[in-house]
């Protein structure tokens, strides 16, 4: 099964202010605040949610197709994409634009200053889903995650046109989305993801019901947070599927991301839903168990062993079958 994987591209540039925020800001000077801040470390992390759901699948062995738009800076970024597992060679370059990147300091009491840069992100618009299905031979399947939102529409667009299977994942793109390209968007899925926050919110900005946007839909696939996931179809009983024990909580960042990869996957297996959910939210817990989107290691006898833990030794024998 040839998945492409659409979204944004972008690294981060964390930095931490020993200080207060607050202790630095003049009450009767707010209008001409000039301020720069001494941190103490620069982090630099990978992420945007197209390369994280890739590398996600890389991780189980699968061959990801990577769709965005990155900067002329993409190089080292793009070779570590490739040593796990990655095709990056339907990601657009941009001449003249840095990869987009977002830059945050954090003060002692976790008040954030932030910027986001979209630069080259802002190509993506620009890129056409022939090409991507002419260079690998066809497409099964493209997921359409956040990104430019103009892309977002065209990869929509084109999908519904020729006819490839695509799932709507607008994740955090949907603030500034109004209803019609909401519904554009989800229209003719095969598989809707959100959360249960942005499930609301896409029915209030729809005006279409629970029942209604089912009925446009494939699969509608709700994470619940740390009560796993639940899966809905016309005419057929849910499925939920909890999560796998935690062994420690450090970040919830990219967690979302890692469920796509493990459900992705598990669809390119040929493995059932409820399978393919299992394996999502198995790669999800170890995220959670990491500083990063894209800084944990799959170790098979580990991931396997604390699959079976958790969904039983039917289930952990499908899937070992695939990752061995």
């Amino acid at each position: 099964m040839r998945i492409a994987v659409t979204g944004s591209i972008a690294t981060d540039h964390l930095m931490t202010f020993p200080g207060r925020f607050a202790d630095q800001l003049v009450a009767d000077q707010l209008h001409t605040v000039s301020l720069s801040f001494l941190v103490d470390n620069l982090d630099i992390r990978r992420g945007g949610v197209g390369p994280n759901i890739c590398f996600g699948m890389g991780q189980l062995g699968g061959n990801p197709i990577l769709v965005g738009a990155a900067g002329y800076d993409f190089d080292e970024y793009r070779a570590w994409l490739d040593r796990h597992g990655v095709d990056t060679g339907s990601v657009r370059i941009s001449e003249v634009l840095h990869t987009a990147r977002f830059v945050c300091t954090t003060d002692k009491d976790h008040n954030q200053i932030g910027s986001f840069y979209t630069g080259a992100m802002s190509e993506a618009r620009q890129i056409e889903l022939k090409a991507v299905a002419d260079r690998v031979g066809g497409l099964d399947l493209v997921l359409i995650g956040a990104d430019d939102p103009e892309a977002m529409l065209r990869h929509t667009e084109e999908c519904k046109a020729r006819e490839i299977p695509f799932a709507a994942d607008f994740s955090q793109q949907i603030a500034r989305m109004d209803g019609d390209e909401i519904r554009t968007l989800l229209d003719g899925a095969t598989y809707l993801f959100s959360n249960e926050y942005e499930k609301g919110l896409i029915e209030s900005k729809t005006g279409w019901s629970d029942e209604e946007i089912l009925g446009r839909v494939g699969h509608r696939v709700t994470t619940l947070g740390s009560r796993g996931v639940r899966i809905e179809r016309v005419g057929e009983a849910s499925i939920e599927v909890g999560c796998a024990e935690e062994e420690a909580k450090v970040d919830p960042t990219g967690v979302g991301d890692a469920f796509r990869a493990g459900f992705l996957t598990g669809l390119s297996w040929g493995a059932s839903l409820e399978r393919a959910a299992q394996v999502g939210c198995m790669l999800a817990t170890l995220v959670i168990e990491t500083l990063g989107t894209q800084e944990y290691t799959l170790r098979r006898a580990n991931f396997m062993e604390r699959f079976t833990k958790a969904y039983g030794d039917e289930a952990a024998a499908e899937v070992q079958t695939h990752l061995s």
